[in-house]
């Protein structure tokens, strides 16, 4: 019974080493579907499309982004900002397109918000993207 306590106590460890570990590698990265997007915490990748209902002003304090709210099938908005000092602003855009994206989340009381939609100069982080008429923007 005790050597099985022991190799259970070695599994433990290895599993939590293994969890520590995969949890600072953005290449492991596993995104939240827009089904579990109100569950998710704050700093995660998330991965969804939805259809959008408002285009904002660009955000022009700091790096420049470019604003749209998307209502996503749950019937939940999220802003998208779009960092478009480091990616290509999405093109034609117009109320009512479908947009997909991939980005980290942080919650709001409005939705949410999606950003990092674009690559990592630095590599550091997981590269985001949005689609939108068969085009990636990153």
């Amino acid at each position: 019974m005790k050597k099985w306590l022991g190799v259970l106590a070695l599994v433990a460890v290895a599993i939590a080493g293994y969890e520590r570990f995969d949890s600072r590698m953005p290449s492991r990265d596993m995104p939240v579907s827009e089904a579990r997007l109100d569950a998710a915490a704050d700093d995660t990748q998330v991965r969804g499309s939805g259809i959008v209902t408002r285009i904002l002003p660009d955000d022009a304090q700091g790096s420049r982004h470019q604003r749209f709210i998307l209502r996503l099938p749950s019937g939940q908005t999220l802003l998208v900002a779009h960092n478009i000092d480091l990616a290509p602003r999405v093109t034609g855009l117009e109320v009512g397109d479908t947009v997909e994206y991939y980005g980290e989340y942080q919650s709001n009381p409005k939705g949410g918000v999606v950003h990092w939609t674009h690559r990592d100069p630095a590599g550091r982080h997981a590269a985001g993207w949005l689609k939108h008429d068969g085009e990636t923007f990153q």
